[in-house]
């Protein structure tokens, strides 16, 4: 009986193997099953949700997309895959400037992960793409000045039906030049000749008075052209002084400094590229194209300068992760362990405290997928001091936990789930409670204690029927 109670978990990792392999072979829809059975056997699993995330996004479904990556986040408000599935669903529906909240956010948490900066990156070039540069237009009719966006226009349209009740033109434009032109200048960016062409189009009446084909008031669009010009330099005068590193801040002091010919600027974006490239690559299933990319930048950053790449050391550590994950991708596990290791080794050496939590982080997924699960409970038992939060606490005592339970070691695994609700309880996250008081249950189900086992999956049923979830009250009752 002790041996039955422990199939569904190993089921459950067969069925994540499953559809990870369907899914990088290109037949989405057959994961897609793996992933939707994986989730009736560990219901609310964040890192299954943020997989099939991924599987929808593949086959277009970006609303189911969407809603998988906020389901993992309202398990852990701070799980950075979450984030950065969410903030890639919204990009790819054409929600930039939300993307790009999230982005930031997820580069808050975990500046580690380049992958967020190339988030921000081509948001940022989104944004300003929708926009566009009126240099290059010549207005010829007076309907062409529908080249303000229609999501600006749909934005500001209770703006403007303020300013269309109560006039206040001349206001706005006046606080528009209190602005210090330097700042706002470097707050917009190209966008600011944008709005210094619409503020010039204000001073045309006869213009201003006339209206598009559309029935649309041309006064309505340059004014809500210039609110959401407004709305981004806010927007900007506010993220950068929170989230801008020092990577930013030399880079910039180094452009200054250098001649035009020898812009480190030039160094980052090309950097910034072949960072892209590489994640796209894993991302779309080419993990050896990926992995060659990875190895290739990783020679050409080991020959720059630390004036050229101000944070070498944390890209080179980052990109040793890549080719692990790469490797772990194709089944390569020990030159995954290898490139892991490493990454590890030289986090030491440069005392970056995030890399050696990375590298612990991923040493311990692949011992665990070898089925080394002693060796993956000391990385991560090594990990512990490092965990920042009582959710990230509760996952990695689970994990430990589960380790414990495939090596028959029950009292181990029955200690490590106690310690999970703990934290689950210190947050009071209910999914991690639900996934704690199963483990515990299933341990004490191995230790022949059932009559403990049963009051434990009660109490994990109570939790199941709060999240709700109807697979989990389902598995728990079975």
């Amino acid at each position: 009986m002790a041996d039955d109670e422990s199939l569904p978990v190993v089921s459950f990792g067969n069925l994540m193997s499953e559809g990870t392999a369907l899914s990088r072979r290109g037949l989405h829809d057959k994961a897609l099953g793996c992933f939707n059975d994986a989730l009736k056997l560990r219901a609310g699993d964040k890192h299954c949700l943020i997989t099939r995330s991924k599987c929808f996004l593949k086959l277009g479904d970006t609303e189911n997309s969407l809603k998988d990556a906020e389901a993992s986040l309202q398990i852990d408000q701070t799980f950075p895959e979450g984030l950065y599935q969410k903030a890639e669903t919204l990009y790819t529906m054409g929600d930039f400037e939300f993307a790009l909240v999230f982005y930031h956010r997820g580069r808050r948490l975990r500046p580690d992960m380049h992958k967020f900066q190339l988030g921000i990156n081509k948001a940022e070039e989104a944004i300003v793409n929708c926009i566009g540069n009126p240099s290059s237009l010549k207005l010829e009719s007076k309907e062409e000045l529908c080249f303000v966006s229609r999501q600006a226009e749909l934005r500001s349209k209770k703006d403007n039906q303020k300013q269309q009740n109560k006039p206040k033109d001349q206001k706005d434009q006046k606080q528009t030049k209190k602005q210090n032109p330097k700042i706002e200048r470097q707050l917009l960016g190209q966008l600011y000749a944008d709005k210094a062409f619409l503020e010039k189009l204000l001073k045309d009446e006869d213009l201003m008075q006339s209206s598009t084909r559309q029935g649309v008031k041309v006064l309505d669009l340059v004014l809500g052209g210039i609110s959401y010009l407004n709305q981004r330099r806010d927007f900007w005068q506010q993220q950068k002084p929170i989230y801008a590193r020092a990577y930013e801040r030399k880079a910039l002091r180094q452009e200054r400094r250098r001649d035009k010919k020898q812009k480190p600027s030039d160094t980052s974006r090309s950097i910034t590229k072949n960072m892209e490239d590489i994640e796209l690559a894993l991302a779309r299933g080419s993990a050896e194209e990926s992995c060659r990319k990875a190895e290739r930048l990783l020679k050409t950053v080991q020959m720059l300068s630390d004036n050229e790449v101000p944070n070498k050391n944390e890209l080179i550590g980052y990109l040793h992760s890549c080719i692990g994950n790469a490797y772990l991708a194709m089944g390569q596990m020990d030159a995954a362990l290898r490139s892991h290791r490493t990454d590890l080794d030289f986090a030491r050496q440069n005392s970056l405290t995030d890399g050696v939590s990375r590298a612990l982080d991923n040493i311990g997924h692949v011992y665990a997928r070898m089925g080394k699960f002693q060796q993956a409970i000391n990385i991560w038992e090594e990990k512990i001091p490092m965990a920042q939060s009582s959710l990230e606490k509760a996952w990695l005592f689970h994990e430990i936990g589960r380790c414990y339970l495939e090596l028959d070691k029950a009292e181990e695994a029955q200690d490590y789930g106690q310690k999970s609700l703990q934290s689950a309880d210190e947050e009071g996250d209910v999914e991690w409670q639900l996934h704690a008081n199963v483990l515990m249950a299933q341990a004490q189900v191995k230790l022949k204690d059932y009559q403990s086992a049963i009051l434990t999956f009660e109490r994990a049923l109570e939790k199941a029927k709060l999240v709700p979830s109807e697979a989990a009250q389902n598995g728990i009752v079975a």
